[in-house]
């Protein structure tokens, strides 16, 4: 299906972004195109994401970029972050940013006045942490990529800015005023008085000496131990109140600087911090499945060449669900004027999930991400449409034919030169005759665009029918026919899927017969 969905909006670009090359804004997708059910990159990305929720990194992953510089900028920042110094200083600095949304968090929730200005502070102080340590660090980092060299860049300015520097002297004068009150606490009967400490002696020396000498060996402890729960019951909110009577000045300016410094947080580091993450996310996975045995590259891309090359690829839904290196690779390329796969095979013989690799490839290529192969080429796709079979839907009114047709013809209307098309199984409910008819038609109107296309199917005439077609076929063990190797050859088609397919259909295959047989 169409990968622009209806929802759509708009992003504002900060300058700079390490996401994105250029200032400005730009329409995008807002909910999952139907694409991602079709190619498993729901599963892809839930996976990926999960743990990330609050950075809503979903919405880069709905949008392909626009040409071949973004793409590269994207892959310089990768790289930058597959050095151990550079990953390290980032997350660092990300991981207290979270713990500063934290304290955020904490402010919101908790009741008591004082203690909301507390954690507010606290939040403040984690962020001038952050910021100081990162700008300390960035000097010795061995960054090369636009992106990151250009948020550091901005980071030290920051840094050493007035504005910045008048926040952390703020907050330090808060903290070391906090620091310096000492009060006392008197207790008699139900009775709870709080005073200034006035330099009384600590008792606390003397009780512990008196009672050394009743002690005998080891004895229970039962001593009630104190959780570390921020929540204050209203004793305690009693006691800091009087506190804050006794210091009006600090509690005071505590007051002032929470209602006064809500905005502290610069909002180039803080779209830093969320965009940081789509790398952060899908690096760490690249890096797990790598110690799996498992390929990954950075793509050569290209919105003008067709001649495309793939070594060992492989379906990444696949591999995020196994998480080993036995998954199936498979080679293939497209020369001169080869522009369309047509896949064909035995049932069970892993066409779609070679065709949804093709797709797959394509759509992480566009987004500027390392794909799942030793090596590969690609056409940077402005779209990816795929066709894959639907269950009957009664509020249409159509048939599944009508409705095959009516959803092949927009994509046909809407794909150009640069879109990548995935079809699987088109057809596969027809007589032979019409699917071969279809098919012809479909193929050659996808010939006319110039689109790349991915085209699976039982009828093997159609991987011959003009140059613009290459034919795929999936291997079986030469020794045991009935075994899938999940492998695929470019080589002429055999011409056994159509009667695999309707061997299958009937319950004639080898496997149901020997069943049958057995039974």
């Amino acid at each position: 299906m169409i990968i622009d969905p209806g929802a759509r909006d708009e992003i504002r670009m900060s300058e700079p972004s390490v996401l994105f090359p250029s200032r400005g804004a730009r329409v995008v997708a807002t909910e999952d195109p139907e694409i991602f059910r079709d190619l498993n990159l729901d599963q892809v990305f839930n996976t990926i994401l999960s743990g990330f929720e609050e950075y809503e990194l979903r919405l880069y992953m709905r949008n392909l970029l626009r040409g071949v510089d973004e793409v590269a900028y994207r892959h310089e920042v990768f790289r930058d972050l597959e050095r151990p110094a550079i990953r390290c200083a980032v997350q660092d600095f990300c991981l207290a940013m979270r713990a500063m949304r934290d304290a955020l968090r904490m402010e919101e929730r908790l009741s008591y006045k004082q203690q909301k200005e507390w954690w507010f502070l606290d939040a403040v102080a984690t962020y001038c942490g952050a910021v100081r340590e990162m700008a300390r660090r960035s000097t010795g980092l061995p960054v090369v990529s636009r992106g990151l060299r250009a948020l550091l860049d901005y980071l030290v300015r920051y840094a050493a800015s007035e504005r910045f520097q008048a926040l952390e002297r703020e907050v330090r004068a808060l903290r070391e005023g906090l620091d310096d009150i000492r009060y006392a606490i008197h207790i008699k009967g139900n009775r709870v008085s709080v005073m200034r400490y006035a330099g009384e002696p600590d008792y606390s020396a003397e009780i512990t000496e008196l009672f050394a000498r009743f002690h005998q060996g080891t004895v229970e402890d039962h001593r009630v131990r104190l959780g570390d729960s921020p929540d204050m019951d209203s004793v305690e909110a009693r006691v800091v109140e009087l506190v804050a009577r006794l210091y009006p000045d600090v509690f005071r300016a505590l007051e002032a600087f929470r209602a006064d410094r809500r905005d502290y947080l610069d909002p180039v580091l803080a779209t830093f911090d969320r965009e940081i993450q789509f790398y952060v996310a899908y690096l760490s996975w690249v890096e797990r499945l790598r110690a799996h045995g498992l390929p990954f590259c950075y793509p050569e891309v290209s919105e003008t060449c067709k001649e495309i090359e793939v070594r060992e690829g492989f379906d990444l839904a696949l591999a995020l669900k196994l998480e080993h290196g036995t998954v199936v690779r498979n080679d293939f390329f497209l020369r001169g004027l080869e522009r369309i796969l047509v896949v064909t095979g035995p049932n069970n013989g892993g066409k779609t999930t070679f065709a949804r690799m093709v797709g797959q490839l394509h759509y992480l290529a566009g987004l500027g991400l390392p794909v799942p192969a030793t090596y590969a080429r690609l056409i940077l796709p402005d779209r990816v449409f795929t066709h894959f079979e639907r269950e009957e839907d009664l509020a249409t009114l159509r048939g599944k034919l009508d409705d095959e047709l009516v959803r092949i013809r927009d994509i046909l209307q809407h794909a150009g030169e640069r879109s990548v098309i995935v079809m699987n199984e088109s057809f596969s409910s027809t007589a032979l005759r019409d699917a071969l008819y279809l098919g012809t038609k479909i193929l050659r109107r996808v010939i006319d665009i110039g689109a790349i296309g991915v085209y699976v199917t039982f009828v093997d005439q159609l991987a011959a029918l003009a140059p613009q077609t290459v034919s795929m076929v999936g291997v079986v063990d030469p020794s045991d026919p009935a075994r899938r190797t999940y492998r695929f050859e470019r080589r002429p088609a055999d011409g056994r899927a159509y009667a695999l397919a309707v061997a299958e259909k009937y319950g004639l295959t080898y496997e149901r017969l020997r069943k049958r047989i057995a039974s």
